[in-house]
């Protein structure tokens, strides 16, 4: 089979259209029909089905994709295995982060890769939700994602997924706050108090609702920032109470925030670094997961 029409298949598939795989190809969608309908005459099956007005897989579609990632890890791992004669990882590596993530472990991150003389990242931050990842594996070599614990995991199949870190989500109150004081706070407690939380489909979302269901309190949300520093001075001007990153959340001396863990409930979000399957054999991308990881562990928490 054709190398480039199974990277068209793929492509398709990771971006659900005609249209989006022809903006990533940098081609004309025609031609990534082109690509599809030589694809499915070479191996004498339909690969793809009418969906309203595009396309989508056919389970013989879904099953030659996966075996198209095989063979394209295969090629990677070939392009790996020359670049192990190289002395030391060198090239580019795009990395897509969520902002928290990247006010957390960026810094360090790049401070790090700074040791590596031929080695440079490009880092974009992304505000993501769980199910952008796949589409946004598909343009960066890494993917520093996040999701709620009790969220489904990411499709391991096609995505090597590296867990980097477990963060608590603490309720952030104002200093001044009537449960301040206490060391723990129930959920119950915080029935009647105004919530900042973040957009429909974000975790600390996901979290805010499970509690939600787990519970029976439903919280009652004022203000939906996706900018947890935003959040912070909201909190703290006592405009409203929060569930925030214990970790990223700046509780210093003046910062008018009081962070504390809820009561026997278990809420945190996974931060993973994703990447399609086979990447990560490529020295420079395992270079940097294993200096995220090593930004990881040396955080105080």
């Amino acid at each position: 089979m054709d190398l480039g029409r199974l990277r068209t298949l793929r492509e398709f598939a990771d971006r659900g259209s005609v249209t989006a795989a022809a903006r990533a190809l940098h081609c004309t969608p025609s031609a990534i029909s082109q690509q599809l309908r030589a694809l499915q005459a070479e191996v004498g099956i339909a690969l793809t089905e009418p969906a309203g007005r595009g396309l989508r897989l056919t389970d013989a579609g879904r099953a030659l994709v996966a075996r198209a990632d095989d063979v394209l890890a295969a090629l990677d791992r070939a392009e790996a295995e020359l670049a192990t004669y190289r002395s030391a990882p060198r090239g580019r590596v795009r990395i897509a982060i969520f902002q928290s993530a990247g006010l957390l472990l960026l810094p360090g991150l790049l401070r790090r890769i700074d040791q590596y003389e031929n080695l440079d990242v490009d880092v974009r931050d992304v505000d993501m939700v769980p199910p952008q990842v796949p589409g946004l594996v598909a343009d960066y070599d890494v993917v520093v994602a996040h999701r709620d614990e009790h969220a489904p995991e990411f499709d391991t199949e096609r995505l090597d997924v590296v867990p980097l870190l477990r963060e608590p989500l603490d309720v952030a109150l104002p200093v001044g706050h009537r449960l301040a004081r206490n060391r723990r706070v129930e959920l119950a407690d915080l029935a009647d108090e105004r919530w900042i939380s973040v957009d429909h489909g974000f975790p600390v979302d996901d979290v805010l609702r499970s509690l939600t269901v787990r519970t029976g309190v439903r919280p009652q949300i004022v203000q939906r920032i996706n900018d947890f520093r935003i959040t912070e001075r909201l909190v703290a001007a006592g405009h409203g109470i929060a569930l925030m990153p214990r970790y990223t959340m700046d509780t210093r001396r003046g910062s008018g925030l009081a962070g504390r863990p809820l009561a026997g409930i278990r809420a945190a979000r996974l931060v993973e670094a994703v990447c399609r399957t086979g990447a990560a054999n490529r020295p420079a991308v395992a270079t940097v997961i294993d200096e995220l990881r090593a930004e990881v562990a040396a955080l105080p928490t």
